[in-house]
């Protein structure tokens, strides 16, 4: 019985066509794996520090000088690892994004926001 052989260069040709698949696939799901980063960033307050991002962690390839760090979210998104709403439970919020759940639940059993404003 006859095998078929695939020579190097329709193994290379194959390879391609799958890293390609694979780009493309990894692109289509980028945006939604996004979204619940930051949905869980908004959710639980999580700060670039508490990620490592502000001391020269490395994040992918690239390292990330705190500087940096500093100066791009200052141009960006202006304070948003600043706490502005808290809770007595731990809870706090920088006010970005969506609103938390303890945040709604606190406004729900009839908290104002300035009663939930940090200092």
């Amino acid at each position: 019985m006859a095998r078929n052989k695939l020579t190097l260069k329709e193994i290379d040709a194959e390879i391609a066509k799958l890293q390609q698949q694979a780009n493309e696939i990894r692109e289509s799901e980028k945006a939604g794996v996004i979204a619940r980063m930051k949905d869980a960033v908004a959710y639980y307050g999580i700060t670039a520090s508490d990620l490592g991002l502000g001391s020269g962690a490395r994040t992918g390839t690239k390292a990330v000088k705190a500087d940096t760090v500093a100066e791009t979210a200052g141009k960006t998104k202006r304070g948003a690892g600043r706490i502005k709403f808290k809770d007595g439970a731990g809870n706090s919020w920088s006010g970005f994004g969506p609103k938390p759940k303890w945040f709604t639940e606190a406004l729900a059993s009839g908290k104002t926001a300035d009663e939930l404003r940090a200092a």
